[in-house]
Order: C-alpha cells, then structure tokens, then sequence
C-alpha cells in the first residue's frame, strides 16, 4: 500500500508539473503574437488613411483582442506519439499516461478479467454450505454451476426479489428468484461430520479419480458423485433420425488384410 501511495505522489507532481510548464508556454506564446498582431495592425492603420494614432490604437486593440479570445494565438503544444522526447512538456504527458495505466491494469484490470476456475472441485448436485453472506451457515444443493462467471446458485438461497415485464406466454409480476453466488463462498459438506471442508483428488488402487474431504477437521472420506449428473439434460434419442446410419452398415465389415477386400488398387 505504501509503494502504490508513493508512486500516486510522485504522478501528481509531474502531472502539477507538467500542466504549469504548458501554461507558462501557452502565455508566452499569446504575449509574444498578441505583440505581432498588434504591431502590424498598427502600422497599416498609420499608413493607410489614418484616423489618428490613438483611433488605430483602439480599433488594432480590439481586434487583436477578439482573435485572442477565440483561440486564434492558442500555442498548446501538441503531442506527437512518434517524437515524445522533443518536448518535455509532452514527455511528461505521455509519462504520466503511461503510469497511469499500468496503474489500471493492476488495478482493474486483473478484477475485470479474472481468471476462471479450470478446475471445479463443486459439482452440480453437491450439498454445500454457505461461509458469508446472508445465509452464512444455511446448506442446499448446488442446482446450477455457471462456469463462465465463477458462480453456483444454491437451491431455495440467496433470495432476491426480481421485477419481470409481461410479455408473451409470460406473465409480468416481482418473483422470488435464488441469485448467483461466487464459486468462494460455498464449501461442500463433508458427509461424515457434517461439516464444511476443503475438497482433494485421490486416486484409488484401480485407478480411480474421486474427490475427498480434506482441511482442519475434516474425516477424509470419500465426496460421492451426484447422482443427477448421470442423468442426462438431453436425452438420447431412440429412434434412428434422417441423417442417421444404420447399425447394420456401421458394422458391416469393409477391410480385410487377408483377403485383401477394402484395400486400395495400385
């Protein structure tokens, strides 16, 4: 916290910096064309038919006024990408720029683009308890994983309230629907003890990949499969479809190396 104060110092005085360098330039700069103006007003007003010293005077200060004020004389130094060295002004500018956002990137960045989880130990169907929020302490069984977001909905938890316009085949009203919740905040049940524990892999002696209860008072037993994930969300169908094969010319036999049936003619 320390480093990030210091380095937002440190920005805020060459931003501070830089802005009175441009300004001190921008004034200067006005000065010096506001004098030119004037001078060449001056001296064509004289030259010509003249109304007098103090009329040319007063019409070559106006009308230098007026071009000044509409941004004619505006010397802002304009900052080139490719040559930022050229001017300290815009070496600044393009420092701070720069820093800020790498500061950004570190910032929000990493918070936008989090990473997802590659690995869910949570399946659909687990008995989790809830670690923070309103329902801290309350279980349920996971009814959906949304992988895309880091997040789980437990069945009958994190209740909200959500308005729904009518619409058609629906009808409009504030429904009770169950929120997301992040994938940190629940814990699977240990089926032993009862208790929220972290989740491990293990393999057993066939070779099999389960997962098991694992963390300070957890009895390392074995966190069965769901069952509803055997269950198929889109069925399969039984009958044989247009662009299906037929099981009898999938197993029909094409290649034998002895006969030499199914093989190429060289």
């Amino acid at each position: 916290m320390a480093k990030k104060l210091v380095a937002l110092f440190l920005m805020l005085v060459v931003v501070v910096a830089a802005l009175h360098i441009r300004e001190a330039e921008a004034e200067d700069g006005d000065h010096k064309e506001y004098k030119e103006c004037f001078g060449n007003c001056l001296k064509e007003c004289e030259d010509g038919d003249a109304h007098g010293q103090t009329y040319c005077e007063m019409s070559c200060d106006t009308e230098c006024a007026s071009k000044e004020s509409a941004g004619k004389f505006s010397s802002s130094v304009k900052c080139d990408v490719d040559q930022p060295l050229k001017d300290y002004t815009c070496f600044g500018f393009n420092f701070v720029h720069g820093f800020c956002r790498y500061l950004y990137l570190i910032e929000m960045g990493w918070k936008a683009a989090e990473k997802l989880i590659r690995h869910w130990k949570i399946l659909r169907g687990d008995n989790v308890m809830i670690i923070r929020g309103k329902d801290k302490g309350d279980t349920g069984v996971i009814k959906r994983v949304i992988r895309s977001q880091n997040r789980v909905i437990v069945e009958g938890k994190n209740l909200v309230k959500k308005h729904i316009k009518q619409g058609q085949g629906h009808e409009g009203g504030i429904f009770t629907v169950e929120a997301p919740l992040h994938a940190s905040n629940v814990q699977v049940v240990d089926p032993v003890t009862g208790r929220a524990c972290k989740v491990g892999v293990r393999y057993l002696e066939d070779g099999t990949k389960v997962r098991v209860s694992r963390g300070i008072g957890a009895s390392g037993s074995i966190i069965p499969r769901p069952e509803i994930l055997k269950i198929r969300t889109t069925p399969r169908p039984t009958v044989a479809g247009p662009k299906d094969t037929p099981m009898n010319v999938a197993l029909e036999k094409t290649y034998d190396a002895k006969t030499g049936k199914g093989m190429a003619e060289l």
